[in-house]
């Protein structure tokens, strides 16, 4: 669950979908069976530490609106895509074409969810041509290397290209 809504913060839209149990039938009042509800699905009914993470992710997302809603001008004058394989935005490295797992948002993001159960840390290709910062530490990578990124439950990693959007360092 944590990780679907780590990666959903950086996706075009946001938005929890599911149906906890227990469900509860619901009836017309004619007996005809309708639609029914779930358990409730709200980010503070997870348990508090995962309530915790949650509102992390909320509150960076707030914190990205405005580059959110310049990709979404973007996509609608350009058809520029705001997801992006990372040979979209890198067409001159080879190896950018062969990576499945990462996603850009954006020109400025490098988003690598971890799709692994259990998974503490993870492989991420940085593309050559730039220099990157990881969101979470600060630390900064040439492009053109795979690195291993620290991914503990809290935290999905997050590059920033030649260090833009830099204050989300702060954040994530």
């Amino acid at each position: 669950m944590i990780r679907w809504f780590q990666f959903g913060t950086f996706c075009p839209v946001m938005r929890m979908h599911g149906n906890r149990l227990p469900r509860t039938d619901i009836y017309l009042p004619n007996g005809q069976e309708t639609e029914g509800t779930g358990a409730p699905n709200e980010i503070w009914s997870y348990g508090e530490s995962n309530y915790q993470i949650m509102k992390k992710y909320v509150l960076i997302r707030e914190s990205i609106k405005e580059y959110t809603k310049s990709l979404m001008i973007q996509a609608h004058k350009t058809g520029a895509p705001v997801i992006r394989p990372l040979f979209y935005d890198f067409p001159k490295d080879p190896a950018a074409w062969d990576i499945k797992y990462e996603y850009m948002y954006g020109p400025d993001l490098l988003i690598a969810p971890v799709t692994l159960g259990d998974a503490t840390s993870i492989q991420v290709y940085l593309p050559a041509g730039c220099t990157w910062t990881e969101a979470h530490t600060g630390l900064q990578y040439d492009g053109g290397q795979t690195v291993q990124a620290q991914a503990p439950l809290e935290t999905i990693p997050v590059f920033l290209r030649d260090g833009r959007q830099s204050y989300l360092i702060r954040k994530i």
